[in-house]
């Protein structure tokens, strides 16, 4: 049995073993029912239709070796095309002749009984039943009638059915759905009672149940258009935007951690609470599609817009050791492009990643095509092993006025900047007068760190301008003959470390060298100020070898926060190099400058995007070679390094590299000067001998700082940012990310509506195109998934399959005309659901009469109300909400409510530390979801991991789920608060139990109910004053503390009562 690290041992057996035989002596059924087929009559002159009866066959049994894929097509034979079907084979034999069995061959080959010919092949797992085989036979008898399937098939206007009973119809959804039960010759159910309808309606509508008080006004109101204003009342309630949210949540593949092996957190809720007021402020969901698609491609997007954008971001992310980057990058591009075919196409896209699709006119190239849309934001495949750094592209969270401070100082820099440039300019006179007073010696101000590498004792490397700084060999780098003196030769796994060099963005910077490489360098870490490579975001800086060329970034996360620049020219081959690198504390990249043999080297701009710090996570010294997860200067020779707290000059690196430089221009006699050398000279003497040009700049540093300090205390949460020039994107065979084959433009595939005229080739045209009211999925996946949130079940049954292997939809006419009607709605989401909980369809009694049980137990034909169990969320909302500890605050990070010990420490050595008081009683929608351990109550109760994108959750009835709700500290704590409530409430046992009875089922229980619920407290009231069970530790149980005014064995025995209640089917389902 499942046992709460803090319930009592004592008499918990013999309690249990009672609550089971009481909950099985309260409910009236199972959660499952178990499906059956519909009775229907077939003879030779019913009409067969092909979309409902002979697509489905052709699909199942034929596509795998005659569909669309191409790679495993057989006899070069396509049953998926009427031409296919139709035309002539390569043989001469025609598959299908309409009203010919004689002359079509697919009826020969299905009938025949030698069996290499016939088909489906014996070995292919694959066969037909006599059924089949009739309707394949009277199908063609009857022409042969060819439809496009019934997804792809424009919207058109819907005309509503004319029906025998005029009375029963509230809206044109009744009507629908009443036309087909007179032609099935079946009534429908009459109207559930009062008491059911609130309870159903405000579960559905706001996934918590009404209060008694509730309930009583409700039955009160004997106003005309009573249930109307209900459903007005609930629609406009907070709580819809949570219950409805959670669908979406799972579609999106929502939750707190990145996944994969070590699955930390990362701060994504502030999507989720955007998804929350998107469906609370009733937003179109035309606009709630495009705003996550492509929010930040709208025209002058807004904070909003952009942050919507984070669903196409909420897949898994890796940094595991050795991963690929590349490899995952696509991996996550992909996972973007199936999320969006399940979520809103309804269709298996990622079913033609590797191949052309089995069963569905969507080949491999289209999924590339699509895959496009989503694969051009400048992202890593790797998160931060080292760092809490975001991974790119990323919004800033601005709260209060933040956002205004920030603005406010970036314009103070940049007015100090431009002060510091006009005050450069009117020092040329003091700088005239210094040139010209003249016997002046070499001076290099804010040298920290000098490194002959002349000489070393054991590990240590002499620092000559700071000898108590001395720097440290690590793994024995071999001593060489360097380009002056001694130097090292490095392999790559070996290093030179110096105590120095942890820089923040602001902080101006120098590093100079000699460096000789023995070959071309695909990549090779020099020196870097970091912790490793890509997957610890590479925070610092560095200066690589990239493909035989020198390139010098700060990274705060690569490649979307960050600066970096690369030379233009090819690093010299087995030469020595005087190499430089300086940097301004601008945070820009036209603020890094690369000095190759004394002069600027010719570099491109690689990135220009740094916005936070590039100090933490470890790797705060200055290192020469090796760097974990990268590859080092392997054969590389160094020797002559210098640091500096500043920007060098032009002429003092020309200096460093020569040893004259410097020291010739100042010799020179003033009038005798070049005017590049008196250039050089003033920037010289306003960095090293002006006072008055270093107040200022330090003046200006000071409020680069204020600014940094600033923003990186502001979060960040991942988004969407299209990139300046297009990533080009490959179809990929077999999938595999480093199997490229053609390239491929941004398109849809040909079987859908063609593309808009005129609309951009990126997301946001994708997103016109999805929601073009001429499109013939999008609204029609959506309302299917609407209509199954109240019913249980969509008029399609396989809500993530519209294609040839999903379900026909049970009423094709009622789906399409309330697409219709939520088209030209304009999309209006409330709009739809109080259509549907308006209808009399809904609002029937959900009890099956015998009859309907046996012709149609799956409740196809809606000749009932719905009838289903209840979410996870929901039977835990519930049970918070009826006790009164729900704490109905909207929004925030995650919490952590109960948990058994020891799953986290199991799965991933992290360890779960609950939140107490209000966070163990917040609605479920805002529980701590982490991928690899998801709240064991709510997966327990059928809820989705959300690895990936889910549309459907399943429905499974368990011993654990009744343990579960049992001994769970968070039901226990429930119960014994509903007790506590219920001896509050009425003074009488017979008052208390109808009060938790209505609070937790919505309506009072029947005298029998009421009697077993009264001897099970009697029993266990006797139990507890016996000693035989121990009602104050019971009642310890949770954070509420004991209510003193009750008597502990009378509460524990209600509350074991309440805990009987949480156990009834009623409390569970919604009828």
């Amino acid at each position: 049995m499942v046992r709460t690290g803090n319930e009592s041992k004592t008499g918990t057996t013999r309690r249990n073993a009672r609550l089971a035989a009481i909950v099985l002596g309260l409910c009236c059924g199972g959660a499952v029912s178990v499906p059956g087929p519909i009775a229907r009559g077939e003879g030779p002159g019913d009409r067969v239709d092909f979309g409902r009866e002979i697509r489905p066959i052709l699909s199942d049994a034929c596509f795998h070796c005659h569909g669309p894929d191409s790679e495993t097509r057989k006899a070069g034979l396509r049953l998926d095309l009427p031409e296919g079907v139709f035309g002539e084979t390569a043989s001469g034999a025609v598959p299908i002749v309409p009203g010919d069995l004689d002359a079509s061959e697919l009826y020969w080959r299905i009938t025949t009984d030698d069996e290499f010919s016939k088909m489906p092949p014996p070995d292919s797992g694959r066969s037909l039943d006599p059924g089949q085989i009739d309707r394949l036979s009277r199908w063609i008898e009857q022409g042969a009638e060819w439809t496009q399937h019934w997804s792809f098939v424009p919207i058109g206007e819907v005309p509503i059915p004319e029906v025998e009973d005029e009375n029963w119809p509230a809206n044109p959804i009744d009507r629908f759905v009443l036309a087909r039960l007179e032609a099935e010759g079946l009534r429908p159910s009459p109207e559930a009672d009062r008491e059911r309808l609130i309870r159903r309606v405000t579960l559905d509508l706001t996934g918590l149940p009404p209060t008694v008080a509730e309930i009583d006004a409700f039955l009160a109101d004997d106003r005309p258009g009573a249930y109307e204003r209900l459903v007005d009342r609930l629609l406009a309630s907070p709580r819809f935007g949570e219950h409805r949210a959670i669908g979406w949540l799972d579609l999106a593949r929502y939750a707190d951690t990145y996944g994969y092996q070590a699955d930390v957190y990362r701060a994504v809720w502030p999507w989720r609470d955007w998804v929350v007021r998107a469906i609370n402020q009733n937003m179109p969901y035309d606009d709630f599609i495009t705003w996550q698609l492509a929010g930040d491609l709208l025209p002058d997007a807004g904070r909003e817009q952009i942050l919507a954008t984070t669903f196409n971001r909420l897949h898994r992310m890796t940094n595991e050791g050795g991963s690929i980057e590349e490899e995952f990058r696509v991996e996550y591009v992909a996972d973007r492009t199936d999320t969006f075919g399940t979520a809103v196409l309804g269709l298996t896209l990622g079913c033609a990643r590797c191949h052309d699709h089995k069963y569905d006119p969507i080949s491999q190239k289209n999924y590339y095509e699509l895959a496009s849309f989503f694969d051009n934001i400048d992202e890593s495949g790797l998160y931060s092993h080292f760092t809490d750094a975001i991974p790119t592209p990323t919004l800033m969270l601005y709260e209060g006025d933040q956002e205004r401070r920030v603005q406010e100082l970036e314009g103070r820099i940049r007015e100090a900047e431009a002060d510091l440039a006009s005050f450069t300019e009117g020092r040329r006179a003091a700088f005239e007068e210094w040139l010209a007073g003249g016997g002046r010696e070499p001076v290099l101000v804010g040298q920290i760190g000098a490194f002959s590498l002349d000489e070393a004792e054991g590990e240590t490397v002499a620092n000559q301008a700071n000898p108590e700084a001395p720097g440290k060999l690590v793994e024995g780098p071999e001593a060489v003959e360097g380009k002056l003196g001694g130097g090292l030769r490095l392999d790559g796994e070996d290093s030179l470390v110096l105590p120095m060099g942890n820089f923040t963005r602001d902080e101006p910077f120098s590093v100079a060298l000699w460096a000789r490489t023995p070959d071309v360098k695909d990549r090779a870490v020099i020196f870097h100020r970091s912790r490793a490579w890509t997957d610890a975001g590479s925070r610092g800086y560095q200066l690589l070898i990239e493909e035989g060329r020198l390139s010098v970034s700060l990274v705060h996360f690569w490649p979307g926060n960050a600066i970096g620049i690369r030379a233009i020219d090819p690093m010299p081959i087995d030469e020595w190099v005087h190499v430089a690198v300086t940097y301004d504390g601008s945070s820009r990249a036209d603020g890094i400058t690369l000095y190759v043999n004394g002069e600027p080297a010719s570099c491109e701009t690689v990135r220009d995007g740094l916005a936070k710090n590039i100090t933490g996570g470890g790797g705060d010294e200055l290192t020469f070679g090796q760097r974990f997860r990268d590859r080092g200067f392997k054969g590389g020779m160094i020797d002559e390094i210098h640091v500096f707290e500043r920007e060098l000059t032009g002429i003092e690196v020309a200096h460093l590299a020569d040893g004259n430089a410097l020291i010739a221009a100042l010799a020179t006699p003033p009038d005798q000067l070049s005017e590049s050398d008196r250039e050089r000279l003033f920037s010289y003497f306003l960095a090293n001998c002006d006072e008055a040009y270093r107040d200022r700049l330090e003046a200006l540093e000071a409020l680069r700082k204020e600014r940094s300090a600033l923003v990186d205390s502001i979060p960040e949460i991942m988004v969407m940012r299209e990139m300046a020039e297009p990533r080009p994107t490959f179809l990929l065979e077999r999938g595999a990310y480093d199997a490229r084959g053609e390239q491929v433009e941004s398109a849809t595939p040909e079987s859908l509506p063609p593309f808009p005229a005129g609309a951009p080739r990126n997301r946001l045209g994708l997103a016109r195109w999805l929601t073009d009211p001429g499109h013939p999925l999008t609204a029609r996946v959506a309302v299917n998934r609407f209509w199954a949130a109240l019913f249980g079940r969509g008029l399609v049954a396989t809500p993530e399959d519209f294609g040839n292997q999903g379900r026909a939809p049970t009423h094709p006419e009622l789906l399409d005309w309330l697409s219709r009607s939520f088209i030209e709605s304009g999309w209006d989401v409330k709009r739809l659901f109080k259509q549907i909980v308006m209808s009399s369809t809904y609002r029937q009694d959900s009890a099956a009469t015998s009859e309907l049980r046996e012709i149609d137990p799956e409740n196809l034909l809606l000749a009932r109300g719905p009838s289903h169990r209840l979410r996870a969320e929901t039977i835990r909302d519930t049970a918070l909400a009826a006790s009164g500890l729900l704490v109905e605050r909207i929004g925030g990070p995650p919490v952590k409510p109960y948990q058994p010990p020891g799953i986290w420490e199991e799965n991933s050595g992290q360890t779960y530390e609950r939140d107490r008081g209000e966070g163990s009683r917040r609605r479920s929608l805002y529980t701590y979801w982490k991928r690899t351990a998801p709240p064991p109550s709510m997966i327990t109760l059928d809820a989705s991991a959300r690895e990936v994108c889910t549309v459907d959750r399943p429905i499974t009835a368990t011993p654990l789920q009744a343990l579960l709700l049992l001994n769970d500290p968070q039901y226990v704590e429930a119960a014994r608060v509903l007790a506590s409530r219920a001896f509050h409430e009425d003074e009488t046992l017979e008052g208390r139990i109808a009060f938790a009875f209505r609070s937790l089922t919505g309506r009072a229980p029947s005298p029998g109910e009421a009697d077993v619920l009264a001897e099970l407290y009697r029993e266990q009231l006797d139990e507890f004053r016996s000693g035989r069970a121990d009602a104050e530790a019971f009642l310890a149980i949770g954070d509420e503390p004991r209510d003193p005014e009750i008597d502990p064995a009378e509460q524990a025995s209600f509350a074991v009562l309440a805990q009987a209640l949480f156990n009834h089917d009623e409390c569970q389902m919604k009828r």
